[in-house]
């Protein structure tokens, strides 16, 4: 596992909701990732979970009482990177945003100077009263960032918006918070996973794509502040709202979003893998069994070739898939389609490439060559942007 949160220190403040139950997921991921998690618990969110019960599951330590730690206050605020408050009740959002401090998290917040963010969780009359709302958004222009709520079933019975968000969601939102923000004035376009061409309703040509790489890219590029596209194939991927999110299926339908997208993006990044061949002839109705049955194939348009001629387009990285070390057919792929940057990976090298949550690329330009050792698509999505951007603001 990537230890994306390796020397951060996280202070974590823990209300009183029904939802905190899902704080100690949140929490372990963090410490698995390398965080530094301290945690302060107020009275009422004692009356739903203990502080040894985050205490012996997380190994963090748990502060409650603002006199039985002298200065606790001000050092847990000093030291931390990021202050996360979740679950964060109306009480505490309305208390910081007019400067009330009354117990530990309180007095916390009224000293810490950093990046801030809420998880709300509540009943959606008390987040939808106007003085919820109009605190929220003072939060913001503050520099507060907020992740949810959700809408569905709430504790009380009733549905509406006040389900604080699920964990993974949280985590993201603190990953990018983070993350240095040096992709704001970038709108990255991506594309991942497998197309499917159609032989009949039922059948189809495939590959083995799961848009693992494509998708860490993209979750990597908005952390950095981008605005990012992504165009899927069929995967069973799901991704944030701070992403647009295309659908397609065939070759087709993926090249004619590219181009339709195109003209905002600053940097495209093909990470799908685009069937090279279709059908000549779809069917349609279901083909029965038969003996000698041939399907006739024809090319399919070469997106990447044809974005790298145009007169005007933006940065362009392409992929390059290989059973063995083929560097010289990724190189000869980076001036035939005349882009700017392409990685080769060897999917038949063992854990690398295909279905897994790994990879072991060689990013190539004009002008260098990197192999990069095995470690997470995360990470070589950190490192494939990290090189894009040298590349553009050489």
């Amino acid at each position: 596992m990537a230890k994306m949160f390796k020397g951060k220190n996280i202070l974590f403040g823990v209300t009183g909701s029904i939802a905190v139950y899902k704080v100690i997921d949140v929490i372990r991921a963090l410490v698995q990732e390398g965080a530094n998690v301290s945690v302060i618990m107020t009275e009422a969110s004692c009356k739903f979970i203990t502080p040894l019960c985050i205490e012996s599951t997380t190994g963090c330590k748990v502060f409650t009482d603002m006199f039985k730690d002298t200065f606790s206050h001000i050092e847990l605020a000093r030291k931390a990177d990021l202050f996360v408050i979740a679950p964060a009740t109306a009480n505490i959002i309305n208390k910081s945003a007019n400067g009330i401090a009354d117990d530990l998290l309180s007095t916390a917040l009224l000293v810490y100077r950093g990046p801030l963010i809420f998880a709300p969780a509540m009943n959606w009359r008390m987040y939808e009263n106007p003085v919820t709302q109009k605190n929220l958004q003072y939060l913001k222009t503050l520099g507060a960032k907020t992740v949810g709520p959700e809408p569905g079933l709430l504790a009380c019975g009733e549905e509406g918006l006040g389900r604080m968000s699920e964990p993974d969601k949280i985590i993201e939102h603190i990953r990018s918070a983070l993350t240095q923000q040096d992709m704001l004035n970038e709108r990255v376009l991506v594309t991942a996973g497998p197309t499917r061409e159609h032989i009949d309703p039922i059948r189809f040509i495939s590959n083995r794509s799961s848009g693992k790489m494509g998708y860490a890219i993209a979750r990597a590029a908005a952390r950095r502040g981008a605005e990012v596209t992504l165009i899927s194939g069929p995967t069973y991927l799901k991704i944030y709202d701070n992403i647009k999110l295309i659908e397609i299926n065939s070759s087709d339908e993926m090249y004619n979003a590219v181009m339709e997208n195109l003209s905002y993006a600053t940097m495209l990044i093909m990470a799908a893998a685009v069937a090279d061949y279709k059908p000549v002839k779809t069917f349609t109705e279901k083909i029965h069994k038969s003996n000698n049955f041939i399907i006739e194939f024809t090319q399919t348009k070469d997106i990447l070739y044809e974005v790298g001629h145009l007169s005007k387009r933006p940065f362009v990285v392409g992929f390059s898939a290989e059973t063995g070390p083929k560097v010289d057919r990724a190189k000869e792929k980076l001036f035939k389609k005349n882009i700017d940057m392409i990685v080769f990976n060897d999917i038949s090298k063992s854990n690398s490439g295909f279905d897994v949550d790994t990879n072991e690329v060689v990013i190539i330009d004009r002008l260098e060559q990197k192999e990069l050792p095995l470690m997470s698509k995360e990470e070589v999505a950190m490192e494939i942007l990290n090189r894009a951007m040298q590349l553009k603001n050489f």
